[in-house]
């Protein structure tokens, strides 16, 4: 189970400008009787939600969900041997099989985010040994493609005897985005998944290169 939390978000494309005349003063009857509804809003809105650690999907949003998808240029690893990108050269291999996600937000609380990976790890002709630790990150982004939040994870990996191929699953249990106002929707995020690739490795799976996850097997071709 893996956290990710962006400690603050200062200002953001989506925040909205709080006018000047917000700021002026007000007498304090006035100043007392905004405090009272604001604590009467706070112990409705209490009752309402009740339980705090009520899992998320059973909790409303008070808007769209963050997009969640996988870089391309970073949705899978190829280990070559010596840079050779050929089948015979191949040591590890992985790719991000798919990405579910869900969300839960309201009032002008922040947004939390569940996500679960699945993986898929291939053992090739060059490997040395049974194990391998892959590495992967979880990005959140603003509309305009800013980088707000990045950490990165140690997915260790073992290979049984005859196995060259290993499924597995991995849950991001809770991003959590700050949000600058209360009218700022999840629309506004993006968080993206990948793994840690070189440039080399960047390259090749953007030129549309590929190798089948099992290469170790001897009939394995590249697509």
């Amino acid at each position: 189970m893996r956290r990710l939390t962006i400690a603050a978000v200062a200002v953001l494309a989506a925040a909205i400008a709080v006018p000047h005349a917000a700021f002026a003063q007000r007498d304090p009857e006035q100043q007392q009787r905004q405090e009272d509804e604001d604590a009467a809003k706070k112990k409705k809105r209490d009752e309402e939600w009740g339980d705090k650690q009520a899992p998320l999907p059973a909790l409303r949003n008070a808007g769209p969900c963050p997009f969640v998808k996988t870089l391309y240029d970073a949705a899978r690893y190829v280990e070559f041997k010596d840079h050779r990108e050929a089948s015979a050269a191949v040591a590890y291999s992985g790719e991000i099989q798919g990405v579910s996600a869900g969300c839960q937000y309201k009032d002008d609380q922040p947004i939390h985010v569940s996500m679960e990976l699945l993986f898929e790890f291939g053992r090739g002709p060059q490997a040395q040994g049974r194990q391998k630790t892959y590495h992967y990150w979880v990005a959140v982004t603003d509309r305009n493609r800013e980088v707000l939040a990045k950490q990165s994870f140690d997915l260790p990996v073992t290979f049984g005897p005859n196995e060259d191929r290993v499924y597995m699953r991995e849950r991001v249990n809770e991003i959590v985005i700050p949000r600058a106002q209360a009218n700022t929707s999840g629309a506004n995020f993006e968080v993206l998944v990948g793994f840690d690739v070189t440039p080399e490795m960047a390259a090749f799976n953007r030129d549309g290169k590929r190798f089948r996850l099992n290469v170790g097997q001897a009939s394995a071709k590249a697509e």
